[in-house]
């Protein structure tokens, strides 16, 4: 699954006002303005017991809960199902690494420093 296909999985089940995030560099994906909820999307091509979420994406959407009461969501697809984390409950432990890749996303192979949390599929509701 990649993030159009979850995209549209969510838009046509869940919230059928999703939009996108129009910068795909952005620090969330999609919007649904009904709901008033801001979600940050990632497909793993791997099932693991612990997904990676990056601070600054955690902090800016938690930012948007505190200040315009914006429900902040984190969805991982992996090839065992769909997660939906809560970012209103999840009290993430960061850790800083210096050899992360800079993104997945694309065929860029630089290093670069990022500090994220690993948050267990447990923490969250499989849909």
């Amino acid at each position: 699954m990649n993030e159009q296909t979850l995209f549209d999985y969510l838009k046509g089940k869940y919230w059928n006002d999703l939009t996108q995030s129009k910068d795909k560099f952005s620090f969330y994906d999609c919007f649904s303005e009904s709901t008033k909820t801001r979600i940050e999307l990632k497909c793993r091509k791997r099932h693991y017991p612990n997904l990676l979420i990056e601070k600054d994406k955690y902090f800016k959407l938690v930012k948007r809960y505190i200040e315009q009461n914006e429900i902040p969501l984190y969805i991982n697809s992996t090839p065992e199902g769909i997660y939906v984390f809560d970012l209103r409950v999840i009290k993430p432990t960061w850790t800083t690494d210096t050899r992360m890749p800079q993104t997945t996303e694309f065929d860029i192979i630089n290093k670069v420093e990022k500090t994220y949390a690993l948050i267990n599929i447990e923490q969250g509701k499989k849909i």
